[in-house]
């Protein structure tokens, strides 16, 4: 992904939810629904949410120091992972919060028609942003699923985005299903049912991606297809074969490639030197991040020995 495209998305989705926030906090003070007020504290979360990741990206870009050697390039792993337990803790734990509190004490609304227009300007706010994120995705997703883009993604702002922005519309369908039926029916009831069912939702995307962030931020390696590729790369040229090889991500387009490499015995000094530097050219030529390569030469005992 290229930081353009992910900064485009989160942009549009912050200041899609700025406004949604400013609304539907309006529109709780005149109806007093706990659908609307959940759906308000989502939203402000999820404002919060766009700015961490804007400046995990920001962090990122730091130089790498004698501490941190292979740079910063996890800090957007790491703010994406701070997004997702915002998600939880201000968006779904509120939500349930609320929704209980008002099952416990039903409230009645007042002009609730107020709450339905705001839920509806919403939804267009919202899938404005949605559209922008799924856009911004096509362009990296590949032939891969939608879930298979959010599980197997190693960068962490459009899948959080894509989340966010799904599970937001959800939930204004949920508000609205709530406002709605109290409105025909005349029972808060189902206001706060909404409510809970809006907690359900947010706290499934949250832990969707606290799963997901964890796993970029202890350090995921080259994709099945990426790792194909770079092993065929390498064992070409003078190289024999590959003998082992590690990789891990140092930031969402910075892979680290450690390898040990056979080469043949009869190489010299400067023949050993360009069959390496022959090696991690032809792999940046087919794995454009694959930024620090590291291999070691070495004979094929497998050879040698028969």
């Amino acid at each position: 992904m290229s930081a353009g495209g992910g900064t485009k998305a989160i942009i549009a989705a912050l200041a899609a939810n700025a406004g949604i926030a400013v609304a539907k906090f309006i529109g709780f003070a005149f109806t007093g629904s706990s659908s609307m007020l959940a759906e308000a504290v989502h939203s402000v979360a999820d404002t919060s949410n766009q700015g961490l990741l804007l400046l995990g990206q920001r962090t990122a870009q730091r130089k790498a120091t004698r501490l941190h050697p292979f740079g910063y390039g996890r800090d957007r792993y790491f703010y994406s992972f701070v997004v997702a337990l915002l998600i939880f803790s201000l968006g779904a734990v509120f939500a349930l919060y609320e929704g209980i509190h008002k099952l416990s004490e039903p409230t009645p609304l007042s002009d609730p028609i107020i709450a339905v227009v705001i839920l509806v300007v919403a939804t267009g706010l919202e899938t404005y942003s949605f559209i922008t994120a799924i856009n911004e995705s096509r362009k990296i997703k590949g032939d891969s699923t939608w879930w298979g883009f959010i599980r197997q993604s190693r960068t962490p702002e459009l899948p959080v985005v894509l989340l966010e922005d799904a599970g937001a519309l959800f939930g204004l369908v949920l508000a609205l299903f709530g406002v709605g039926l109290t409105t025909i029916t005349g029972n808060p009831i189902f206001d706060a049912l909404g409510t809970v069912a809006i907690g359900v939702l947010l706290a499934a995307i949250a832990i969707v991606l606290i799963i997901e962030m964890k796993s970029l931020l202890i350090g995921e390696g080259a994709s099945d297809a990426d790792l194909d590729v770079i092993v065929d790369e390498l064992a070409a040229g003078k190289v024999q074969r590959v003998i082992h090889i590690r990789t891990q991500y140092l930031g969402p387009e910075e892979l680290l490639i450690a390898a040990k490499i056979a080469l043949s015995p009869d190489l010299d000094l400067d023949e050993v030197a360009q069959a390496i530097d022959d090696a991690e050219h032809r792999v940046r030529n087919k794995v454009p991040h694959a930024k620090l390569i590291y291999l070691e030469p070495d004979l094929d005992k497998s050879l040698t020995s028969s």
